[in-house]
This record gives C-alpha cells, structure tokens and sequence, in this order.
C-alpha cells in the first residue's frame, strides 16, 4: 500500500531520475524459493562433467531454465477435489445423505453395538458429534478445556447464555460477534440446523442497504488520502486506482472487475459442469495450481503488476494473505461477495451454540484440559488437568472405545499422542498453517452511521451550541475532552486513561466527510483497522450499536495483538475517525470489546489457512483415523473458519465411528 502523498505514482511509470525500486518482502520470498528451486534442479539433474558434449571446455555455462512448478499426485487432486465439493470417491454428493443424517433420520443402527465414544473438543463439529451419537444408542463423553464456554470459534459479547455472562457493553441488551458473524445461503447443513432449532435468522447486509432494503453501496473506501462512496468507485474508479499507480489499461476497472478477469481462465475449468466433470475440473485447477501462491498467481497466470496487485489487495482483502495458497483464496472470492446471501441471528450466533449444548450439557466436562492421548487395541485413554479456576487443580483420565479429536492442530501439536500417529498424519499436525484473525469492537450510545446532515446537526447542537460547525471546520478539540461528551453516553465508562491514549493516538487529519447515511454494510481502508462493519439492525429498544472497528487478518492482525486490550480501543477509534470524521466521538461509550484467534488459548488461531501445496501434500492425511482415533473440526474441511465445514466432519467421523 502507498501513500498518496509520499509516492505519487502516476500511471506506473517512475522518474528516470528515480533510485530503482527496493524488493518488496514477497518478492524476496519468491525469489528466494525460485533460486532454492533452481539449485535443487541443478543439482539433482545436472550432466555430468565427464559426459558433456566435446568442445564444450572453457565454454560459460548455459543459464539452467526455471523449473517448472510441482504437480501434485492426481490421485490426492481428486483428493482435494472431492472434499471441495463434498463427493464420496464415486463423485456421489454427500450433503444430500449428511442432511438426512443431521437433520432428519441420524445414524443407521449400528452393527457392532454401542460404543463408548470420547470426544475432545466441545465446538460445533464436537456438540454436533455428540447428539448425533447418543441418539444411537453409544455412551459419549465430551472433554472441554474451556471452563465457562462451549462453541469454539462461536463466540459473542453478550450477556446471559450458556456462560452465564456479565453485560459486556454500557448498554446491557448490546451484544457483539468476537467470532463466527455471517452464515451463507449456500451452506445447507447451518441454515437447516438453526431451522431445525426454531432460531429466527435474517439478512446479514455484506453491503450496506437503503431503507427499503435495497443495496446502496454508500460505506466508503478509504486508501492513499482519498475518501470515495463504493458506489462512486464503481462508477469512476480512475482516481483512486492512479492512486496506486496502475497501468493505464486497468484505470477504468474496479479492483473487484480486475479479480474477476484475473480468475476467469480458472473458472473456465468448473463453471457449467457437473458430475463426475466438476470433479475432475476442480482436480485439474488443483494440479495446476496448487502449488502457488496468490501472489505468484497473480503474477505469472494474470501477469499483473505489483501496482495493481496493491490496488486489489488493499481494496479487495487479499494483501495480507498473498502468500497463502491460491487455492484458498479461489475458493473465498468465489463465496464472500456482493452476490452472496448471507444471515445472521438476532441476539448472535451464540444462540446457536446454547441450542446445541443444550441439548447435550449432561455430556460435557468442562475445565478439562486434554494433556496426553494414549490409543491402542484396548481403546483411548484421555488425560486431562483443570485449570483451577474454581479451586484446586484435578487430573482425570478419561476411557473409551473410541475418540474423536476436534481440536484445531495447531493445539494437538501440544498434546502427546501415543503410540505416534502416522508420519502423515504428524506432518500434518506439525506444519498445517493457522492463520491470525483479530477483531476489535467499539460501542457507541446513537447509530450515527445512519445519520443524515440534519441528524448529525441536531445531536451535536445538544453537546453544545456551534459544535457542529466547529467540526466541520476542524476545529474542535482533540485532546480527548469530547469522547462519550453526548446526553446520551451513560456516564462513568470513559477512563481517563483511554483519553491519554486517545490525545495521543489521534488522526492527524482533521477534515469531515458528510454523514455516512448507511445501513449494515462494510468500509475499507489502508489504515491499520482495514475493514469496518456497521451492524446491520438495531437491537431491540437500544438507541445505540457496536460497531466492528477493526477487522483483520494475517500480518494485519498481529500487529493489533502485540497491543494490550485496552489500548486497542482508542486506537481503532482514531482509525474510524479517519474514516468517518472526528465527530463520532461523542457517541463513543468507552466500551469496547476485542478477540484476537491467534493469542486465544483454546482456538490457537483463526483456522488453516494453507499454504501452497499443502492442500495436496497435507489434507490427505488430515481427516483419515488413526486406528480409534477419529479427526473433525472445520480443519478438515476444505471450508476452515465455516460452520458449515465443522458440521460436515461432525456428521462424517459420528459415521465412521458408528460402523466402526
């Protein structure tokens, strides 16, 4: 990303009196790997001396060619492909039978008797397990670290629930998602179960809406000092792609129009077919592609610049996830976009979660940490410790027929196994890429994202007279005097502590944008907070809302987790002020909230985001059992960080052990 006002790039052409441009870390990276491979390549296939050609002493030697890049094993492609679509190895669709099992009939009667069945992990992949199985006929136990909380990656701020919380907000009835947010139309295993439950689900607003619910694309793109409406950018999207120096070629297309074209050789390969045909175009995008990065994609297939990479990664999401496999990224634009419906559940998603626990509280031991798994002829044998939060620290060992293993493995990579797994397997623990993923929650006391001019006139002359015209005019204080400074901010939650660090951290910029005027929907920017999501209704009989301040992942979100919590409050506000202008202070609580997946010590991470050749290299050996030792959990899919892929692999280990 540059800054318009350091670089000036135009057009992409540099001064030729310019210093040549310094190596960017992933261009160090790539060369690095091409060099590595070119010595490998040498090395293993190089002519020997006494064979070469007569007259060739003294001769320079040839340049060897770049070797071309690794192809997987068609056989693991098909692999791949399979789990991308959720085949069995006929190319017979699962989903159908998995809904039947989850939704309708559950599990055939099993043929070896009742089994007593261990279950570590009690996520949604582990909950689901475990109903699944009581209900024909085996004895389940299911072993949760956490001591107050079941649902892994299915967490919101909110009051009450399964754990019983405090209100996390200034306001009691606000609540807020610290993980899972948004459940596509297209996952039928979620919508149905939260179906099956009588859970009311709405319209997540991806883009923001007007009041007839229509789509509006209003929220803001914010990059290189330009400030622009999406819907303006996808009208006119010159100025700010000069911005970022593109080639004139690419001037007059929206970053989301160069993606598309940029994938449409790819999507060549699967669109329009079915059957055993889609089947086979997924494996042939995985033999071609699975050993590449986005970046090198991007590269050497679309043969972009790394002026429009920026544009598209900056404004598209993907400048942080560059060097992860294609693949993942292919799979991801093709879901998260304007033309995907998704949902959301009023009071969150962990509403889902307490239906599911619910239903099988009797069965989960919480606080019970597993420290060492031991697995033989004889069954499992589970150790686990307390943390003592209640009192003194316990170990207990837990026994069965059988366990299935939710953990992410990024966590199984700290819990001894014994006898070992399979290399694979263990390769597969060992060096399957979690990815980082932090959000950071701002509450405010009036949905001023939805205000017009004239609202925002009529709150801030309540503050104090002239105040609306001295932002404008940028010259209100900024020394943190008018934070939570609204009738309407309940007194007591703004610490003076936050107000030093706001003073400090405060945008340099003082200018203020008209009024937002939106509803849902998500801004963007090159400022550290990156994405922002207004929520997407109010709840019920609360002026106010929480807003996602911040949303990022990868390199991104590390650089907010080496911040202390309370610091990140006020620094992601000074970063929507940049965004939004100054003036939304004064609705600011005081109150915030922020989950960072990397530090948290249960998931480990935000899910497996791999790296290239890993979907080839790993996944075969990801969910395959171990003797009794089963594997789920959305890493075992081919939809990390979905519901949907934990429900998959719940439904498909509870049939494995079933007819075990």
């Amino acid at each position: 990303m540059r800054n318009s006002f350091t670089d000036s790039p135009t057009s992409g052409s540099s001064s030729p009196n310019s210093s040549p441009e310094k190596p960017s870390r992933r261009r160090v990276v790539a060369g690095a790997a091409a060099g590595a491979a070119a010595l490998a390549a040498t090395s293993t296939s190089a002519v020997p001396a006494a064979a070469a050609p007569a007259g060739a002493t003294g001769s320079a030697p040839a340049t060897p060619a770049a070797p071309a890049a690794p192809r997987a094993d068609w056989a693991d492609c098909l692999t791949v492909a399979r789990a991308i679509l959720v085949r069995d190895e006929n190319d017979k669709p699962l989903v159908p039978r998995y809904r039947d099992v989850l939704l309708g009939k559950g599990l055939p009667r099993s043929r070896n008797g009742a089994k007593k069945v261990l279950i570590i992990g009690a996520g949604p992949a582990g909950l689901t397990a475990a109903h699944l199985l009581r209900e024909a006929g085996h004895t389940v136990t299911v072993i949760e670290a956490n001591g107050n909380r079941v649902g892994g990656r299915i967490k919101t701020f909110r009051a009450g629930g399964h754990e019983n919380a405090k209100a996390p907000f200034a306001d009691p009835k606000q609540y807020a998602e610290a993980g899972a947010m948004r459940i596509p139309d297209s996952h039928p295993l979620v919508t149905g179960l939260i179906d099956s439950f009588d859970l009311k689900r709405r319209r997540f607003h991806l883009v923001d809406v007007d009041g007839d619910g229509r789509a509006a694309n209003r929220t803001w793109i914010h990059v290189n000092g330009l400030r622009v409406r999406r819907a303006d950018y996808a009208k006119k999207p010159q100025a700010v792609n000069r911005s970022f120096g593109v080639p004139a070629k690419f001037e007059d297309r929206t970053a989301s129009q160069i993606v598309r074209e940029a994938f449409a050789p790819v999507r060549e390969k699967i669109d329009g077919k079915d059957g055993a045909n889609l089947v086979k175009g997924w494996a042939e995008v995985i033999h071609e592609y699975g050993h590449w990065s986005m970046f090198r994609f991007l590269t050497e297939a679309a043969r972009l610049d790394e002026r429009t990479i920026d544009l598209i990664g900056t404004v598209e999401n993907m400048t942080s996830r560059l060097h992860l496999a294609f693949v993942h990224s292919f799979i991801g634009a093709s879901l998260i976009s304007p033309d995907t419906a998704f949902f959301e559940l009023p009071d969150g998603t962990s509403k889902l979660v307490d239906a599911m626990y619910g239903r099988v509280k009797d069965l989960v031991r919480l606080d019970r940490r597993a420290t060492r798994i031991s697995h033989g002829p004889d069954g499992v044998s589970v150790e686990t410790v307390s943390e003592g939060r209640d009192g003194p620290v316990v170990r207990e060992t837990f026994t069965g027929n059988r366990a299935i293993i939710t953990v992410p493995f990024s966590g199984l990579r700290h819990i001894p196994v014994r006898p070992l797994m399979s290399y694979g397997k263990r390769r597969a623990v060992t060096e399957i890429h979690y990815d980082a993923a932090t959000k950071v929650l701002l509450e405010f006391s009036m949905r001023w994202w939805e205000f017009e001019e004239k609202d925002w006139k009529k709150q801030l002359e309540r503050v104090r007279p002239g105040l609306y015209d001295a932002y404008r005019l940028g010259r209100a204080p900024a020394d943190g005097s008018l934070l939570g400074a609204h009738p309407a901010v309940p007194p007591g939650h703004v610490p003076d502590g936050q107000r030093v660090h706001y003073a400090a951290c405060r945008a340099t910029a003082r200018n203020q944008p008209e009024a937002a005027h939106v509803i849902g929907g998500g801004s963007v920017t090159d400022n550290p907070n990156r994405f922002m999501f207004q929520p997407s209704y109010p709840v019920d009989r609360s002026p106010g809302g929480v807003v996602l301040a911040s949303y990022s992942w990868a390199d991104d979100a590390l650089k907010w987790d080496s911040l202390d919590d309370d610091e990140r409050y006020p620094r992601a506000l000074a970063g929507m002020q940049e965004v939004y202008g100054q003036r939304i202070e004064v609705f600011y609580t005081g109150v915030g909230r922020t989950q960072s997946w990397m530090r948290d010590p249960y998931a480990y991470g935000e899910a497996s985001v791999l790296l290239p050749g890993q979907h080839t290299e790993l996944f075969p050996d990801v969910r395959t059992a171990e003797g009794p030792l089963h594997f789920a959990g959305c890493h075992t899919s081919i939809k990390p960080a979905w519901i949907e892929g934990a429900l998959e692999s719940a439904v498909r280990t509870a049939l494995e052990v079933n007819s075990a």
